[in-house]
């Protein structure tokens, strides 16, 4: 097999029993066209041999940080600059405390630190471990850090339990790392506002009106982006998701304040991508005091809240503007509704009334429609979605924007 023109990556080893999958996602990766080079830890010759490795890669494979023959003796720093992108694939709770500490005591760990690459990281370990305290703390550090975190899987694991730190199978892995790599330079240079997350509408100090938003979708958008070179901001309404790395970070509470947030940073964007479960309405009258219950049926006056997407499709000089339509019915008339309304160019509509999509849940699908046509982006989780979403949404930008 001859290495294809595509993207350059190394894949690291580490050592775990899930190691017996990275022959099958290196050749899977040279199957979608990228040129690999293995780096393995002391530990992961325990598990798989150097030499099936290197059969599969078509390459040696590199285990020693001291290697007289590599670039005298520098080649985390040959390899650092070789790659478009570091995969840890398996990536034990091991490897990610050393990851999380930048520790540089062997060459993969050097490799990580030596790089301007993405990394990205396949977790693979016991469910204890997984869920244990310390690895999440490393895992969110990480995170914020920029580190791509492809999984876990949940599953049947080696040590005969079932529950969340199998590795994700290779031929996922080596999908959203193809998906990752062909974003990038998409949205180069632009500036990509991005909303997120629910509002909430006091009545009084301790209740509120509000919506099941996650934000995770949100959130989702604003990393596919910034993977894709764009300069992001993200307003957020209250979630409990750790914002992510290279993403300016903007907290709100009210649509009031989602609106000031917006309208005071949309003309520095290109791109508007308004997947913010905004409150439609608010009490009219917030009382100061917790409102007491008096054994009689009482009515709460309302009133409209601003509406932020029709205020920026008013603007002389507006962003390229995508919405969000959450329904439980008739997706394309209501979704097409609000794309003429609100002069939006793109809209992207999903069921909420389903089991395992919408509001609060890790998967999802969309129906995407602009004015003389639409797509359907298939049910996957929410951040392979965001992917394409933010690929479909660079080629219209860019066919509307052709200089």
């Amino acid at each position: 097999m001859h290495d294809m023109p595509g993207h350059q990556i190394v894949v690291g080893v580490s050592g775990g029993i899930a190691a017996y999958k990275s022959p099958d996602l290196v050749r899977r990766l040279r199957e979608l066209g990228h040129s690999v080079r293995v780096v393995m830890t002391p530990a992961a010759s325990h598990f798989i041999t150097p030499l099936t490795l290197q059969a599969v890669s078509g390459h040696p494979v590199r285990t020693d940080l001291f290697d007289p023959s590599a670039e005298a003796a520098m080649g985390h720093i040959e390899l650092a600059r070789w790659a478009d992108m570091v995969l840890v694939a398996p990536a034990t709770a091991h490897f990610l405390a050393r990851l999380r500490q930048g520790m540089a005591d062997d060459l993969l760990s050097t490799l990580c630190l030596a790089t301007e690459a993405p990394v990205a990281a396949a977790p693979a370990m016991n469910r204890q471990m997984w869920l244990h305290p310390a690895t999440q703390d490393n895992v969110s550090a990480l995170t914020r850090r920029g580190v791509l975190l492809l999984g876990p899987d949940e599953g049947d694991q080696a040590c005969g339990e079932i529950g969340p730190g199998r590795m994700l199978e290779p031929a996922r892995i080596a999908g959203m790392v193809t998906e990752r790599l062909l974003a990038r330079g998409l949205l180069e240079g632009l500036g990509v506002l991005v909303t997120a997350g629910p509002t909430r509408e006091p009545l009084d100090p301790v209740r509120f009106i509000s919506n099941h938003s996650s934000g995770r979708m949100g959130y989702a958008l604003a990393e596919a982006a910034a993977g894709a070179g764009a300069r992001v901001t993200l307003v957020s309404g209250p979630t409990s998701l750790i914002a992510p790395a290279r993403v300016e970070h903007v907290s709100v509470l009210t649509a009031s304040e989602m609106r000031d947030a917006v309208m005071s940073r949309v003309g520095g964007a290109s791109i508007l991508i308004a997947a913010a479960a905004v409150a439609d309405h608010r009490p009219a009258a917030y009382s100061e005091r917790k409102i007491k219950k008096n054994g009689a049926g009482e009515a709460i006056a309302l009133e409209r809240t601003p509406d932020i997407l029709a205020e920026v499709a008013g603007l002389s000089s507006r962003p390229f503007t995508v919405g969000f339509a959450a329904e439980t019915d008739d997706i394309e008339a209501n979704a097409r509704s609000k794309l003429e309304a609100k002069a939006l160019d793109l809209i992207a509509a999903n069921r909420v009334d389903g089991p395992g999509t919408g509001f609060g849940s890790e998967d999802n699908a969309l129906d995407v429609f602009w004015a003389d046509g639409g797509t359907h982006l298939e049910y996957k989780p929410k951040r392979a979605l965001a992917g394409e979403l933010v690929a479909l949404i660079a080629q219209h930008y860019r066919a509307a924007h052709p200089d």
